[in-house]
Order: C-alpha cells, then structure tokens, then sequence
C-alpha cells in the first residue's frame, strides 16, 4: 500500500484510558507518527471495567453487552477526537485498528480464549471510518497464545542490520521482543510477568491515586526480601516461552496471598516497603526472563510503554541489568508511550493489504492476517 493514514487504539492492562496514535506510513515499513494523545475512561466506565475484572466478578449478559457498547463509543469518541486536534477530516482516514479493552485473557488449554471489548461495528458506524479489531482471538484459534502482539511491530520498525535487539514493554504487564538482526528470523516475544499492574493497584488502595509518579512512593520504600522470594515464587515465572498473562494472575489477591503465606499481614508492613518490592518484582522478573531466555543477545534494552516513564524503574532496571544500557524507544525516534497503539495501526494497515504477519506466541511460528474488518453502512453501500 503506498502513502496512507491509520488509526491504532488501545487501552492497556492499566485501564487508565484509550491511546490514540494517527500514523501515515509510507510505501514500505517506516511510520511517522502525526498525533497521539490518551483520552481518560471517564470514572464510572472506568469503575465498570476495574468491577468486571475483580476476581469475584460475575456479569449478566446485559452488564457484558453495554460494556461493549459503551467501550466501544469511548474508543470512536477518541479517534474523532484525535482527528479534530490533528485537523484531519475522518474520509482521508484508510482505517482503524482498535484493540479493544481486554476484560479477560486466558490461553490455557483446553478452551483458550481472550476477551477484548469495545464493540468494532460501534466505533466504525460511529466514526464513519472502517474498523479492524479482535486481533487476538485467530492467532489463539491457530494455536497461539494471543499475546504478545507488538513483537512484529517492534520488529518493523525497531530492527538492526547490525545488531539484535531486545525491546521491552512496560504497560500493565510486562512483555519482550528479541528483534534478530537476521531478518529471516522470527522476532521472539513473550510476557515477562507484571509492569505497572500491581504498582497501579497498590498505590489506588493506599494513597487514592492512579499510578505512583515517577516511581517516587516506591523509592521511599525499602524492598522486602522475604515477599519478593515469595512472588517470584510463582509458577508462571518458570514456565519457558511462548506464555502470556494478565490481571487475572497479577492482582492484588496474588499479594495478599504471599503476605499471608509469610503470616506478614499487609497491615503490619509499611506500604510504601511494599510498593517498593512490587517495583523490584517487575524489575527482577524481567531480568531473570533475558537471563534464562536470550542470554548474550542484544547490547541495549530499548523500553517502552508507561514503565519507560518511571524514574525509579528505570534507574533499578539500568541497575540490575548492566553491563547492557537500559534506554527508552525515543532514542529509536519511537514515542515511547504510544507504541502499541501505533502497533495497531500498523496491523490495520496490513489487515487491509490482506498481508499476513507471522507470529512466534505459539511453539510453532505461523503467519496470518489479523483482526475482523467491520464497514460502516456508507462505505459497505458504495
């Protein structure tokens, strides 16, 4: 496809609100990014979603269906949105790819499934724009774990003729990509465990806020060894990849947990100590993941995502992991925040070109075109 306009959208783990990125790609695999802005979940769509992935939570059909919907008209609301500050008009637009918001993720046998919502028939009748999305769920049909997905994209744009390199993500949950510089390799990729999700969720109950601001509340805090070896503890840590996960692992439950296995009730603990051992798990178990999983292989760890953001994560993780140098994707001219919502405009683009991407979320790489196409009623009548 040659010069053309995309839309990618997503809203991570985090479920703080919609990325939005406007891409124009060329006739090969180079993006510009136009705009990119987040567009917060209003509170109480936001409280709906945080109640329908509580642990304990249980849906009727009709809760489900208007989450859906209402998801999906926040989705359209941010693309129009983003359009009008960019000065854009929606017709020049090729298409959307939205990921949705993932309420659900599990790849386990013998039913493996991920549930994103955000309804793709809403956002394209509502923009007028064609709609891509449900991205995850043919690569699982195929045998694959579903997730992660931006390891290709990382690919695409990211790459090295000369060396490898190891791009990490760190939204919710963390994953990575090992981007060979052999081309006709496939790009390994998998999740390493949390990101931000436990940090998120510790620092809302404790201090009332969404996320701890550079990583300050966590530097305050000591690292407590004895909860740490317990959370690395964890079965998902040693399984090799292809392996993903979600909140339905790492939650706040999953902490209580190990301080109950520890007879530490949380009440008798410092919060911000634990805060701080949260950090350390993300950082530790991203490490111990490059270590077992690519060792020898790439000279610098390129970071994105919400963690590329955290001072104290970044400081700890450049810490743990030299000699490498711990660098954010900016230093590769990719805004280290949006990436995978580029990711999805990118994958839009080869949706439409009908090219398929050849995945390793399975132990046997296989290459496919991603996402179902919903068409508004005007361009479905042309």
């Amino acid at each position: 496809m040659s010069e053309a306009l995309f839309l990618g959208l997503i809203s991570g783990t985090s479920m703080d609100g919609v990325d939005a990125a406007l891409a124009r790609f060329g006739a090969h695999e180079p993006v510009e990014t136009v705009r990119c802005r987040t567009f917060p979940y209003p509170e109480d769509l936001r409280a709906r979603l945080l109640a329908a992935i509580a642990p304990a939570a249980r849906l009727t059909l009709h809760e489900l269906g208007t989450l859906d919907v209402d998801v999906g008209r926040h989705f359209a609301d941010a693309a129009l949105a983003l359009l009008r500050e960019a000065n854009v008009a929606s017709r020049t637009v090729n298409a959307i790819g939205s990921h949705g918001q993932t309420i659900r993720h599990h790849p386990l046998p013998p039913t493996p499934y991920s549930l994103q919502i955000g309804c793709g028939a809403t956002i394209a009748a509502r923009t007028g724009i064609v709609t891509v999305a449900d991205f995850r769920r043919l690569d699982i049909a195929c045998g694959g774990e579903g997730a992660p997905l931006v390891p290709p994209f990382h690919a695409a744009c990211m790459g090295s003729a000369d060396e490898d390199r190891i791009v990490v993500n760190i939204g919710g949950i963390t994953n990575l990509s090992l981007i060979p510089k052999a081309c006709d390799t496939a790009t390994l990729g998998f999740d390493t465990g949390p990101g931000n999700c436990l940090m998120d969720e510790w620092v809302a109950r404790h201090r009332g806020t969404g996320f701890d601001e550079g990583g300050a509340w966590a530097a305050s805090g000591r690292v407590v060894p004895a909860l740490l070896d317990a959370l690395l503890a964890q079965a998902y840590f040693a399984q090799t990849p292809p392996k993903s996960t979600g909140r339905e692992l790492f939650n706040l439950a999953l902490v209580e947990r190990a301080l109950a296995d520890l007879q530490q009730p949380a009440t008798t603990l410092d919060p911000a100590d634990v805060q701080s051992t949260l950090c350390e798990l993300t950082v530790e178990s991203l490490a111990c993941s490059i270590e077992a999983h690519v060792p020898g292989r790439g000279t610098d760890i390129y970071v994105c995502g919400g963690g590329a953001r955290n001072k104290e994560l970044m400081t700890r993780l450049a810490r743990r992991l030299t000699p490498r140098a711990v660098l954010d994707t900016d230093a590769l001219g990719i805004d280290a925040g949006f990436i995978e919502a580029l990711a999805f405009a990118w994958y839009a683009r080869r949706r439409m070109s009908n090219v398929p991407t050849r995945l390793t979320t399975s132990d046997t790489p296989h290459a496919i075109c991603l996402g179902a196409v919903h068409a508004p009623c005007s361009v479905a009548e042309t």
